[in-house]
């Protein structure tokens, strides 16, 4: 089996279009498809993705646009005839609200949202995309062994107790079930950092402000998580970070959080003394 995130009804055939955003992600997709002999285009959006994967495409099998630009991008998508559709990598946030060139089709869906963020506008992105025929694919499609895995996957110099781990996840599924971010930094029973807008990397410089010894960063997804578009992830600028801000503890939730180049950023976090664990949660 390629991916347990793949469609029963899967055609190998494809062609799958990535669209993709920033970092290394992308490519993680692409090399994947292609290891398994699965026809890939791009989508890439101006000074969002990587020059370097842009090159890996012939011009035939690639298009740039702008962020915001949709009937641009559906125009594309039934020009390469495109079966499925993966998003991959990250859009700068304030790109949603300063610096979009929306055309027609976009003003459209913005305005018919009547709440406007990440969340909101990548979903009604998705559903006019599924709207021409074309199936959207879990991010976490292809990428399998690069997720986050139960017990401990790197071994640094402090480990978290029980109860420590236990409050931390709590906070964490909390604030993210009031979508308001996905990751926490707790101490001692005391929250030092909640994310928010800004992002994994800024609250985590926040919470360096304080006393971080036997801090532990804890990554989660939310209740309603939409994997079409909104994966956790987690890679050695984060870890990168985390030494800066003197936390070197972090816990992500197993099977479901994105280990951008897993061998290598494990080996990065036992080099740095950082320890990383995956948790599991319980269903109800």
């Amino acid at each position: 089996m390629i991916s347990r995130f793949l469609p029963e009804d899967f055609d190998h055939s494809g062609p799958v279009v990535v669209m993709a955003g920033q970092g290394i992600y992308p490519a993680m997709q692409v090399e994947a498809m292609r290891k398994h002999g699965i026809p890939v285009r791009l989508i890439g959006f101006h000074e969002e993705t990587d020059d370097t994967l842009l090159d890996a495409f012939s011009a035939s099998e690639r298009a740039v646009i702008k962020v915001g630009q949709l009937g641009k991008m559906l125009k594309h998508l039934r020009q390469f005839e495109a079966r499925y559709v993966v998003m991959a990598g990250r859009i700068t946030p304030r790109r949603l609200f300063r610096g979009l060139h929306p055309d027609l089709k976009a003003v459209a869906i913005l305005a018919s949202l009547k709440e406007k963020n990440a969340e909101t506008i990548f979903g009604a992105i998705a559903d006019e995309i599924e709207k021409i025929g074309i199936k959207q694919l879990d991010a976490r499609t292809f990428l399998d062994d690069h997720l986050a895995s139960p017990g401990v996957m790197a071994r640094g110099r402090r480990y978290p107790d029980s109860h420590d781990l236990e409050h931390g996840i709590r906070i964490a599924k909390e604030v993210a079930r009031l979508d308001i971010g996905q990751g926490v930094v707790v101490r001692k029973g005391t929250v030092l950092a909640v994310e928010a807008f800004e992002g994994t990397d800024a609250m985590l410089r926040r919470a360096g402000e304080f006393k971080t010894h036997e801090a532990l960063f804890v990554k989660t997804v939310k209740p309603s998580q939409d994997y079409r578009f909104d994966v956790p992830m987690f890679g050695t600028t984060t870890l990168e970070v985390l030494e800066e801000a003197g936390v070197m503890m972090a816990a992500l939730e197993a099977k479901n959080t994105i280990v951008i180049e897993k061998d290598k950023t494990l080996r990065d976090a036992e080099r740095r003394g950082i320890t990383l664990i995956g948790y599991e949660i319980s269903e109800p």
